[in-house]
């Protein structure tokens, strides 16, 4: 099996990622990415969906390496988007490298990790239909 040698792209710079807080990333395809940067200035990449019921967790509190989920405060671990029990789940990580103040985010992840899913109107991300299953769903 052929390794994967990341391709990264400039995000942005680490001082436009509020302490405690989130960045949005919007993508080409696929759900937003959210930066998030904890007190001790890591830097951490998650898509930008609880596993829950889909919350924006961009918009979420950060505190040490999690962050909690605005509409039901799930908490989310920010090193491997895992959900903290008693709750299950997941949300994909995605990898992030800081060189000389620059956040910089995988290429490859950017354009394939989590493409699939769309935004719920209540409910996790879920895999996205094609227009003509989404057609039947809506005829039954």
């Amino acid at each position: 099996m052929t390794e994967h040698i990341p391709d990264w792209q400039a995000i942005c710079r680490i001082d436009d990622i509020p302490v405690l807080g989130a960045r949005r990333v919007a993508r080409p395809r696929g759900l937003e990415v959210a930066l998030f940067r904890n007190a001790d200035g890591g830097i951490f990449a998650l898509l930008d969906r609880c596993p829950h019921r889909g919350g924006p967790l961009s918009q979420g509190i950060v505190f040490g390496t999690r962050v909690a989920c605005p509409l039901h405060n799930w908490t989310i671990d920010l090193c491997d988007g895992q959900a903290h029990a008693p709750d299950q789940g997941c949300t994909p990580r995605f990898a992030v490298k800081v060189d000389n103040g620059t956040v910089y985010l995988d290429r490859h992840e950017l354009a394939t990790l989590a493409t699939d899913q769309t935004r719920p109107g209540a409910g996790p991300a879920r895999p996205a239909q094609s227009a003509q299953s989404a057609q039947r769903a809506s005829a039954a």
